[in-house]
């Protein structure tokens, strides 16, 4: 982040497109370039923080009357929790974790087992 901060300041660029991954999901790379004065071609540090957190995000969604994919709005803290509620909403269910992984970590779960 510093090296590409060093070479837009002796570019005098105005403005960054972070690409796709990596920084453009960096709330702290949006938020130097925003204390530098440079624009960041993408969501806000604040925008990006929020929406990483799928919990925090699905409620800030609710919050603004969006409509969202029905679920549990929390985390899960066990097996026995994930399988109670589970069977409450009916299977198939999907797993995923709040943070992270860019949906690598989703899974199908199709019955308690």
């Amino acid at each position: 982040m510093d090296l590409i901060l060093d070479a837009c300041k002796k570019s005098k660029v105005q403005a960054v497109h972070p690409g796709y991954g990596f920084l453009s999901e960096n709330s702290k790379f949006s938020g130097l370039l925003s204390d530098n004065k440079i624009e960041f071609i993408g969501p806000s540090a604040y925008s990006i923080n929020a929406m990483g957190d799928k919990i925090e995000s699905k409620k800030m969604a609710k919050s603004h009357k969006v409509n969202t994919i029905p679920g549990f709005p929390d985390a899960i803290k066990d097996v026995e929790m994930a399988i109670k509620i589970a069977n409450k909403i009916g299977y198939p269910v999907m797993i995923k974790a709040s943070a992270g992984g860019g949906g690598k970590g989703i899974r199908i779960s199709w019955n308690d087992e």
